[in-house]
């Protein structure tokens, strides 16, 4: 049964994409340690998308942030560039553009969350983008 406690995680990256790895194993274990097992195959992949995106498009530092309240997760990657990510395309457009390496995650985020959002300010320079995930229960 999952907590119903309210909590939070975050986890400073270096600008690397081996850290996206660490922080999907991060992620796995604090999941699985507050009995929200359910959740870790599609937690993981989405926060290996803002993850990846956070470190891929900006030059500084990053942060992954998970919090869970109230029977919902957070996940969210924190950049050091305050640019808004780029719009998700849509699905339809995705099968025309098949030989694009990119710009396929945010529309992944999109479709696999309950919701997702960026923010910017706040006193912290950057920007948030983060999703969320209801519990099963």
């Amino acid at each position: 049964m999952p907590e119903t406690e309210s909590w939070e995680y975050s986890l400073n990256i270096p600008n690397d994409l081996r850290a996206v790895t660490v922080c999907r194993r991060t992620l796995r274990l604090i999941l699985t340690i507050h009995g929200l097992i359910g959740l870790v195959d599609l937690a993981e992949l989405l926060a290996a998308e803002l993850v990846s995106n956070a470190v891929r498009h900006t030059k500084g530092p990053a942060a992954m942030r998970v919090s869970w309240s109230g029977g919902v997760l957070w996940i969210g990657a924190w950049d050091a560039d305050p640019e808004p990510p780029e719009p998700p395309c849509a699905v339809e457009r995705l099968d025309l553009l098949g030989e694009l390496e990119g710009g396929r995650g945010l529309e992944l985020v999109r479709a696999c969350s309950d919701r997702w959002g960026w923010l910017t300010g706040g006193g912290d320079p950057g920007k948030y983008v983060w999703c969320q995930l209801s519990s099963v229960a």
